[in-house]
């Protein structure tokens, strides 16, 4: 199993290459906002734990283990994302908040919301009431 930080960089190496159709060093290096020199590190460590395949100067491919945990931990990502919005998180505390948490769930846990998401989508009522608490149980703490 890859450790939080190789996850960070299979979830980012399949976005990018989903996007863009390739992730070179310098792209992942930006995207993270870390050094190339470190990219190249867990680059060679992905490829020796065949997540990938690196060739220098050639750049990488995921191969089949890495494409599927890669796509693994975006839905896990967009999933919580989008969890954190329907029970009402503010917009610019959702990236960071999700960065904080998304490694220290279960795959059980993500399930269990993934569950929760599908008994609100089924009705949209829900959803509005959830909110709706939320909003007078601000508005209760205000006035204290």
């Amino acid at each position: 199993m890859p450790t939080p930080s190789m996850e960070d960089y299979l979830e980012k190496i399949y976005s990018l290459i989903e996007e863009k159709g390739y992730a070179r060093v310098s792209d992942i290096a930006e995207a993270l906002a870390v050094h190339p020199s470190s990219v190249t590190k867990m680059v060679q460590k992905l490829d020796k734990d065949k997540y990938l395949v690196y060739e220098k100067y050639r750049g990488l491919v995921l191969t089949p283990k890495g494409k599927k945990i890669g796509k693994r931990l975006v839905h896990r990502h967009t999933l919580l994302e989008e969890f954190l919005r329907l029970i009402g998180v503010d917009e610019e505390h959702i990236y960071k908040d999700v960065e904080g948490i998304e490694h220290h769930l279960s795959w059980e846990s993500i399930t269990c919301i993934e569950y929760l998401m599908a008994y609100f989508e089924q009705d949209p009522q829900r959803s509005v009431e959830l909110l709706r608490i939320k909003q007078e149980d601000e508005q209760k703490e205000e006035e204290s």
